[in-house]
């Protein structure tokens, strides 16, 4: 049945009836969507290193019919399907290219029982595959959407790339989209609308270092960096909204008997409230202050005082889509007419981006189950794949038919 300019008037149960026909051919395919799923994740893409995966991709673009296929100014990959109104502005759908694992990790995946194991098997190497399987489904002509899609395997999503791939894209092909819709992951149920922020800083002091013996006494900048982090720990955190920080890497120091001449901390804070963020980075400014200013208090006389420079290496936009909010909604309805049962979450993902923007955004997972992610036990699992394949269809057909 094509879908065209009916969509507009249908509501998201009718929109799903209609799409059974291309429901069926995605369930034809499983077997190709999951062949894909190894083949990209087997492609390295380190942050920061993705365009070999990135050629791959745009390649089944290409295959798929999009058009515009290109590679951004940072390596996103980007293809567009035309909708029956050009003058609407367009649906995103995007799944993330890199993975965390650095060039040198083997990424052959091995088959365990049921399970594919290797690393980024399913993040993202399932929200790749089935990006680019409903980019073959939603075809243009049997379905054919209002509104025009965009879809965008994007770059940087991962660490300390700091969402740098959907910075671009929402800042110029996705600039003025209507809706965003960012595959990442396993799973059916979990949808995530709530964006959990993120500022990443780090903390370094630097001093005159000497020899352990001869020159104690002078400022030592592992001293100031553990007490930071001490001091850190014990900082009392919200409960509402909910707040982490951490400690993440700390380093310094040249030999076992040499004052070092510099050390640094990295600190990883999260929450769902900006106003949290700033509070709490400013505190860390405030305690790697103090913690410098002391060991300097207790220095051997006219010797320099620490350097300290404090730096915001990572910065991930929060915020939240309303509960009652269409796109929202539709997430919610497309998941329970696939017969599961819907969940809210808050997570870290390219959909923080459009989100701090203020355009409407979700994230899902792309079917199947997978758990150990960011390890080489990495692990997926096709049980009922199709449903999640099914429920990204909907959800994206919905989105494009407003």
């Amino acid at each position: 049945m094509a879908l065209t300019t009916h969509t507009s008037g249908m509501d998201i149960g009718e929109i799903h009836a209609a799409l059974a026909p291309a429901r069926e051919q995605l369930r034809s395919r499983d077997g190709q969507i999951v062949r894909a799923q190894v083949e990209l994740a087997q492609i390295p893409a380190p942050t920061g290193d993705e365009a070999q995966r990135g050629m791959a991709v745009a390649a089944r673009f290409v295959e798929a019919g999009l058009e515009d296929v290109c590679a951004d100014g940072v390596g996103n990959i980007l293809g567009v399907r035309r909708g029956t109104d050009p003058t609407l502005a367009p649906v995103v759908l995007c799944a993330h290219l890199d993975t965390v694992f650095p060039h040198g990790t083997p990424l052959e995946v091995r088959r365990e029982g049921s399970r594919l194991v290797g690393p980024g098997i399913g993040d993202n190497g399932r929200g790749l595959a089935v990006m680019v399987a409903l980019a073959g489904a939603i075809d243009g002509s049997t379905v054919r959407t209002r509104r025009p899609l965009l879809f965008a395997a994007t770059v940087g999503e991962e660490g300390a790339g700091d969402l740098r791939g959907a910075r671009a894209l929402f800042a110029g092909a996705g600039a003025r989209a209507h809706a965003a819709i960012a595959l990442d992951g396993a799973g059916d149920q979990r949808i995530v609308h709530d964006a959990l922020g993120a500022r990443r800083i780090r903390v370094t002091f630097r001093g005159p270092g000497g020899h352990s013996w001869a020159a104690f006494g002078v400022s030592n900048p592992v001293h100031a960096a553990a007490a930071t982090a001490a001091r850190l720990s014990d900082l009392s955190l919200p409960v509402t909204p909910r707040t982490t920080l951490s400690v993440t890497r700390i380093g310094g120091g040249l030999s076992v008997n040499a004052i070092p001449e510099e050390a640094w901390l990295e600190v990883d804070l999260r929450s769902t409230s900006e106003a949290v963020l700033a509070r709490y980075a400013r505190e860390i400014s405030t305690v790697a202050r103090s913690c410098a200013e002391r060991e300097d208090a207790r220095r051997a006389h006219a010797t320099p005082t620490l350097g300290l420079t404090i730096e915001v290496i990572g910065d991930r936009p929060c915020g939240t889509v309303p509960t009652d909010h269409p796109l929202v909604t539709a997430a919610f309805s497309a998941t329970r007419l696939v017969g599961r049962t819907p969940s809210s979450a808050t997570a870290s993902t390219d959909a923080n981006v459009p989100i701090g923007l203020g355009i409407p955004a979700v994230a899902i997972g792309a079917g199947g189950r997978g758990g150990a992610a960011h390890t080489v036990g990495e692990w997926f699992d096709n049980v009922d794949g199709t449903v999640g394949v099914a429920r990204a269809l909907t959800l994206a057909v919905a989105a494009a038919a407003s």
